[in-house]
């Protein structure tokens, strides 16, 4: 049989899984993908663990303690997820000591209704950083305006972040910005570069979901020839940046130290539309040095119908500027898609958050009674 994550692999594409539960981790599945899928990190979010936590009974030996020892709503919610997250973490740490820790690593969000304080923001980067204790972990901070000082005030202290909700081109460059200056503010503090990891989450699927449904309500034939190929022109562009960055002086002189680049990460790439073929934010964001963070079902098709065919995003980098600017043509603004999404990213994670909270809250107060 053809390997065809293994094939994805050997082209520069690190293979993660965008899902984490503890039925997952008891089973022993996500040790599975590991071993048999070419699995080699975790990203969670809210949404992942509000589905987590409401569809599953095993929690509930931990619920029950947590109730009896009169634990808060918050700091349950912590408690649990940080559980998962060490525990992944765990499973991971081969991937993580076979590539001199680059990959291996697991996500952990910071509360999603801090993305616009900076200061609270690293402060509980920093209480997440502790709870779990694992060198292999990412801290998640959105992109947002005070995401961005919090992101190089993190890094300086040498924790490792993987940076969420990147959408435009602009904030993605200044993400790059940020995270060159934690590590020089890390190296100035004395911390071994060698040791910290980042990612940049630019997120996929969801721009062509909020750019087709302008292009629907235009309706020409040559809004229909748009559709589905706005979000991989936008993330080609963003490689085109980080190839920029990451040949630049100033990365070559931390790179010196022993640093490792700040690879973007291909995030929300299940592909949203049916008449999409399932795997084209895969097969279509193939190149050096990057990562795709797809749910488990996309995982699977791609193991058993991915085309890989070498690198597909450089050298499209005219093509993709083309699409952007046809879209302009027809009076989508570029600028206001992103700040759409952005907004609604962060409103999503927050809406999660509360239901994550609500639910265990509710399960608090059953374990209480029962």
């Amino acid at each position: 049989m053809t390997d065809r994550l293994g094939e994805l692999s050997a082209a520069g594409v690190a293979v993660w899984i965008d899902d984490l539960n503890r039925v997952r981790l008891e089973s022993g599945g996500l040790d599975q993908l590991r071993r048999e899928k070419h699995v080699v990190g975790v990203t969670t979010n809210p949404t992942i663990f509000a589905k987590a936590l409401s569809d599953a009974t095993a929690y509930d030996g931990q619920l029950r303690d947590l109730a009896l020892r009169g634990i808060t709503v918050e700091e349950a919610v912590r408690m649990m997820t940080t559980y998962d997250v060490r525990w992944a973490t765990d499973v991971m740490k081969p991937a993580y000591d076979a590539s001199a820790g680059v990959d291996g690593r697991v996500s952990i969000e910071v509360d999603p209704r801090l993305a616009h304080e900076t200061e609270k923001t690293i402060a509980e980067a920093k209480s997440l950083w502790w709870l779990v204790d694992r060198p292999n972990l990412f801290i998640k901070i959105p992109a947002t305006r005070a995401g961005l000082a919090a992101i190089t005030a993190t890094l300086a202290q040498g924790i490792s972040v993987n940076v969420t909700l990147i959408f435009s081109l602009q904030r993605y460059t200044e993400v790059m910005d940020a995270f060159l200056a934690g590590l020089e503010q890390a190296k100035a503090n004395g911390h071994d570069l060698t040791k910290i990891g980042s990612v940049a989450s630019f997120f996929v699927s969801r721009v062509d979901t909020e750019v087709d449904k302008r292009l629907d309500k235009i309706g020409s034939e040559e809004a229909k020839a748009l559709k589905g190929k706005a979000a991989i022109a936008n993330a080609q562009l963003a490689y085109e940046r980080y190839t920029e960055v990451f040949s630049s002086e100033r990365w070559q002189a931390l790179a010196d130290a022993g640093a490792h680049p700040q690879r973007p990460l291909w995030a929300s790439t299940s592909t949203k539309n049916p008449a999409f073929r399932d795997v084209i934010y895969v097969e279509e964001l193939v190149a050096p040095g990057v990562v795709n963070t797809m749910p488990e079902p996309t995982i699977h098709a791609y193991a058993d119908h991915g085309e890989t065919r070498g690198d597909t995003v450089t050298g499209s980098y005219d093509d993709a500027r083309k699409v952007l600017d046809d879209l302009a043509a027809l009076g989508i603004e570029y600028d206001d898609v992103v700040e759409t999404l952005e907004r609604e990213g962060v409103e999503k994670f927050e809406a999660s958050w509360l239901e994550l909270l609500q639910t265990v809250e509710t399960q608090l107060s059953n374990a209480t009674n029962a």
